[in-house]
């Protein structure tokens, strides 16, 4: 059994923005959270890391694992190199050569091989993102949370990132638990999907999607039948 939630309720300031969460997340796979601006998501995602505590309700399978975050904004230090910034997240568990040469072939994976003594300024807005995404997958984490991290790009360079989380989280598959508001992004991504509705935040539905990772593709005839079917539960929830 994988992680879960269970009952899970939280309000914040006497706003209940939490009502009764039930997730079975998939263990080595990616889940997906899809739910509308302000629901609760980035939330959610902090309790599951243990950085919020809930009002009611259990978290399971979650304690003494290791988890490691990827936001929207890269959050990169700019006096640093991208292999430096990369390996910031391993001070303290290794080395500076060890964790340089940890870093060297996910850079490498997220076409950023070339770049890694250059600085953040020195970067599109598409690399330092890719960027972040290394940084996230060298902590070696058994759960990687994701916040948002393929929207704040254009469309091109967002496709271009998830099929770099997809090469990188391919390699030594951690639990993902993303959260978006994008349908596409969740039918392109995901292995189990949860919808949630607006605030407070409950679980329209759960399901997989079973197409094969290789015959997908943004707005494919492979994936049209989990985008359909998430966009009704989002338009209807």
């Amino acid at each position: 059994m994988g992680p879960r939630l269970s009952g899970i309720h939280l309000a914040y300031e006497g706003t209940q923005v939490l009502a009764g969460i039930d997730m079975d997340f998939l263990e080595g796979g990616i889940n997906v959270i899809l739910g509308p601006s302000g629901c609760g998501k980035t939330t959610l995602l902090n309790l599951v890391a243990g950085l919020r505590r809930q009002d009611q309700g259990e978290r399971e399978g979650l304690e003494g694992l290791g988890f490691s975050y990827a936001f929207q904004e890269p959050r990169l230090l700019p006096w640093l190199t991208a292999r430096d910034n990369a390996a910031l997240a391993l001070a303290g568990l290794m080395g500076r050569q060890e964790a340089r040469s940890r870093v060297l072939p996910l850079l490498g994976a997220a076409g950023l091989e070339e770049a890694a003594n250059l600085r953040p300024e020195a970067l599109s807005g598409g690399m330092r993102q890719r960027l972040s995404l290394v940084r996230a997958f060298a902590y070696p984490a058994q759960v990687l949370l994701l916040d948002e991290a393929f929207t704040a790009v254009d469309l091109r360079t967002r496709i271009d990132l998830m099929d770099v989380f997809l090469r990188l989280w391919a390699a030594e598959r951690p639990t993902v638990i993303a959260v978006t508001h994008d349908v596409e992004e969740a039918a392109y991504l995901a292995d189990r999907v949860f919808v949630l509705s607006a605030r407070p935040a409950k679980v329209v539905e759960a399901f997989d999607i079973r197409v094969p990772r290789a015959d997908r593709s943004l707005g494919s005839a492979a994936t049209m039948e989990a985008e359909a079917r998430l966009y009704r539960l989002v338009l209807g929830a």
